[in-house]
């Protein structure tokens, strides 16, 4: 039996891992601009555009563009590549309707057994995404927020159902939301009532509460989506694919 050196088995284990990074890095980027309506319906998304855009080769872009056309975010058409499949606002309130259920029971079980050290992470973690909100600071915004529903999360002491939530979010970007007109305030309001729930231990006060900001989160995403579908394409999208540049300038054409 042939052993390999440890050197040898050192050095091929980065090689390994970068690739699945850079590829989820790609398809967390696409899936952001089609999810927030950036990349419209019929779009022609190319490897090499994407691989440019985000500083990788086309092999993990193309591998990125082949997860996500198994997710049905993309569809690959003879002769043309893959193109953005259809969405609609609707689909994204639906996506945040089964959220929602889930979340909701997360939050219940958290109410149920959050003690005293949970609660005040959870208001520590609040203060924050007010101080970020209040200085408009997006990034460190929607990083609080997702630390907020993290530690709800695990909180609730369900990791199944936790492994389930993670199967539908994952089709819900979190980087752009700050952007959307009246997300920051709403997360701010509805996460007051979120602890209050826990602070008081009343589950089914968290569900409801969870289950009322996710949707209205999604309402706010779907909103958005749909005026930018509703609005002319800019000018640039009727020029040749070659002559663009840019992040917006995913070689979009329209199908």
């Amino acid at each position: 039996m042939i052993r390999k050196s440890p050197q040898t088995m050192t050095s091929r284990s980065p090689r390994s891992s970068a690739r699945p990074q850079l590829s989820e890095k790609a398809t967390a980027h696409i899936r952001g601009l089609i999810m927030s309506g950036e990349l419209r319906p019929g779009t022609l998304v190319r490897p090499e555009t994407i691989g440019e855009d985000l500083g990788i080769s086309t092999t993990p872009a193309r591998e990125a563009l082949q997860a996500l056309r198994v997710e049905g975010f993309l569809e690959l058409v003879p002769r043309r590549g893959f193109v953005v499949a259809p969405l609609t606002g609707q689909d994204i309130r639906d996506l945040f309707q089964v959220q929602a259920l889930i979340g909701g029971e997360l939050a219940a079980r958290a109410a149920a057994n959050a003690g005293e050290q949970d609660v005040a992470e959870l208001e520590a973690l609040h203060h924050e995404l007010i101080a970020a909100a209040a200085r408009n600071d997006h990034d460190r915004l929607e990083e609080k927020n997702h630390a907020f529903h993290r530690e709800i999360n695990l909180m609730a002491g369900s990791r199944k159902i936790i492994w389930m939530l993670g199967l539908v979010t994952r089709y819900v970007p979190r980087q752009f939301y700050s952007s959307i007109p009246g997300w920051p305030q709403a997360t701010v309001t509805d996460h007051e009532e979120l602890l209050e729930g826990i602070r008081t231990g009343d589950p089914e006060k968290t569900r409801a509460a969870m289950v009322a900001h996710i949707i209205h989160s999604g309402e706010l995403l779907a909103a958005n989506f749909d005026e930018r579908l509703a609005a002319p394409l800019p000018a640039t999208d009727a020029e040749p694919a070659q002559e663009r540049s840019g992040p917006a300038a995913l070689d979009a054409a329209s199908a």
